[in-house]
């Protein structure tokens, strides 16, 4: 059965030929005659691409992740309930994800390196404000903030690979951008875990302040600028409408791109029901429960390591298949585990280690492959595909809290997520084939 699922997907990876942005429904005739950019090697070296990328997406999930350990704490130093403390977290969630749908043209119009250091000025901003505000109203104020100045990570990471490079050395890139996206909050709550019972919550939000500021200098010293089609007029409502509705209704920027958002929302999806879960029904303390979910981080990072191997002998679509076979067995083995039998750690974090080590095998092909036909605005393709990560997660999560029981919404709503997730690829591959059949004959 899975060699099966393995010939099947890798049927729709070679039918699929390279994109022409031309051939994009409704492109603009100034698009495609522009002209392209001047040749010669990329404008940052690929190690330099790769440490710039892996510092600036990481700094979204480390400002979520080393603020969680100080949540019941805040609720006592600002005299407050629990649910307005919850209420930072999810403002802080909402400014990251809808800014990064502005954020992204933004650097089309502008450049990637000036929207970056803006972004992180505000960022910067913000977290002062959250370090030393006096009441909960001006921390969800900051944490709104903070969330709008981190989402600028996500969107340039992504798209200063696109431009300068393509194919296996984009996904290379690809790989180690996926492996901060793993260690960052692995390693977030411990550091911000041992600072607040060291010194106090402020100084979670001191730590944020130093690596906003270390952040800035490596920006402002290392960052050269890579976007070649700056264009003001992106940021025309008509040409932002049309770009996203350009890249929603393209089945070789969707194809990719579902993957990647129901994979990664799977993600966010198991972290808001799986300590209720391992505590509640497993019966882990809490300190159990965090190192527990070393099984999720440890099998991710090393699924990046062994596909960073992997790559340097075989093409990183190769490893698709096998991805996405795990993914599948991973989901198969979860709604049976917990269908048939009691639940248990290993019955739960075995599925979830192999979805995250098949997760990542998956990741950097697909998402350079999501980018490729779309140089002109990477920037919005890159910030819709961390939009659609987001979204995903945030309906996971709201159709398992509309559940009402968790376990009842782990064997529902994870493995549904990924069973849609390789479906609309090879449905999608399906359709991208069919087009192109009808290009190569029309």
């Amino acid at each position: 059965m899975s060699s099966t699922a393995s010939s099947t997907v890798s049927d729709a990876i070679d039918g699929l030929p390279p994109f022409d942005p031309a051939l994009a429904p409704g492109a603009p005739r100034s698009q495609t005659r522009r002209p392209p950019p001047p040749e010669g090697g990329p404008i940052m070296s690929e190690m330099r691409t790769s440490l710039l990328g892996a510092a600036l997406v990481a700094i979204g999930p480390i400002t979520m992740a080393l603020y969680t350990p100080a949540m019941p704490v805040l609720a006592e130093a600002f005299g407050t309930s629990q649910s307005m403390i919850k209420l930072t977290l999810t403002a802080y969630f909402a400014g990251f994800a809808l800014t990064q749908l502005v954020c992204g043209p933004l650097t089309d119009a502008f450049g990637r390196r000036p929207v970056t250091m803006a972004f992180l000025l505000l960022y910067l901003a913000s977290t002062v404000v959250a370090t030393f505000a006096p009441t909960i109203e001006w921390m969800i104020v900051a944490r709104t903030l903070q969330g709008i100045g981190a989402s600028v990570g996500v969107a340039v990471s992504r798209a200063i690979v696109r431009d300068q490079f393509t194919g296996q050395t984009s996904a290379r890139i690809m790989n180690t951008i996926a492996m901060m996206l793993a260690i960052g909050p692995a390693l977030a709550p411990t550091i911000g875990g041992v600072t607040l019972e060291l010194f106090g919550w402020r100084e979670i939000f001191w730590a944020m302040l130093i690596y906003g500021v270390v952040l800035i200098i490596v920006t402002q010293v290392c960052f050269r600028e890579t976007n070649p089609y700056i264009d003001r007029a992106n940021l025309r409502p008509r040409v932002l409408l049309h770009n996203y509705a350009t890249l929603l209704r393209d089945p070789r920027y969707m194809q990719p791109s579902l993957l990647v958002g129901f994979g990664i929302g799977t993600i966010y999806t198991l972290a808001s029901v799986l300590p209720f879960v391992l505590i509640d029904h497993v019966g882990l303390s809490p300190s159990q429960f965090g190192f527990g979910m070393m099984v999720q981080s440890g099998s991710f990072i090393s699924g990046t390591i062994v596909t960073g191997f992997a790559m340097r002998r075989v093409d990183a679509m190769r490893l698709l298949p096998f991805g996405m076979t795990g993914m599948v067995v991973a989901a198969s083995a979860l709604l049976a585990s917990l269908t048939l039998y009691p639940p248990t750690f290993l019955g739960v974090m075995l599925p979830v280690g192999l979805f995250a080590f098949s997760l990542a095998m998956s990741l950097p092909s697909v998402t350079s492959a999501a980018l490729q036909g779309f140089p002109r605005m990477a920037g919005a393709a890159s910030a819709l595909m961390g939009f659609l990560q987001f979204g995903a997660g945030l309906l996971g999560s709201l159709i398992i809290a509309a559940l009402g029981n968790p376990l009842l919404g782990i064997i529902l709503v994870p493995p549904a997520m990924l069973f849609v997730a390789v479906a609309s690829y090879l449905l999608l591959g399906r359709v991208n084939a069919r087009r192109s059949a009808a290009v190569g004959t029309g």
